[in-house]
Formats: C-alpha cells, structure tokens, sequence
C-alpha cells in the first residue's frame, strides 16, 4: 500500500509537471516551477496527524500545526508537508 502512495504521488507530480508546461506555453512563456517529484499528499499527513491526535499527542499535533503557521492542516502551505509529516511520525 505504501509503494502505490508513492506511485500515485510520483504520477501526480508528473501531470502538475506537465500543466505547468501546458500552462506556460499557452501563455507563450516558459516553465519557471515544477512540482517536487517527492510531493507529499494532504491525505497522507491528515492520516498521519489523526493517528497521532488518537494517540493522545493531541496538544503536540496542534503544536506542530502552529509551528508550520497554521491552526488547522487546510492552511499549512503544501510545500511544508515533507516537513510537519516527518516531525509528526517521530511523535510516539
């Protein structure tokens, strides 16, 4: 199940890659970003972070929502992700 998370995080980078190009040559200029081919899902980390709010690290979730700037996972900006997903997995 993990490997298919990957792939299917892979393949969305692949088609955010490919609009983005898309994008830029309709508007006659190039691509200036792409997506990082490790993007991580927003489901992903809601799982992640809902588990660990069960475990009762609740408070320590919150913590880290507001470390990231945000007071709830909708407004953490997605290139943070990576990031918060991996402080939270340490959580135990």
């Amino acid at each position: 199940m993990e490997a298919d998370m990957k792939e299917l995080a892979a393949e969305l980078a692949r088609c955010g890659n490919a609009l983005l190009a898309l994008s830029k040559a309709v508007s006659g200029g190039k691509p200036e970003t792409t997506v990082p081919a490790e993007a991580v899902p927003l489901e992903k980390v809601r799982a992640v972070l809902a588990d660990k709010s069960r475990l009762g690290h609740t408070a320590e979730v919150k913590a880290l929502l507001q470390k990231h700037g945000a007071a709830k996972l909708s407004e953490v900006d997605p290139t943070e992700y990576a990031a918060l997903l991996a402080e939270a997995e340490v959580l135990k």
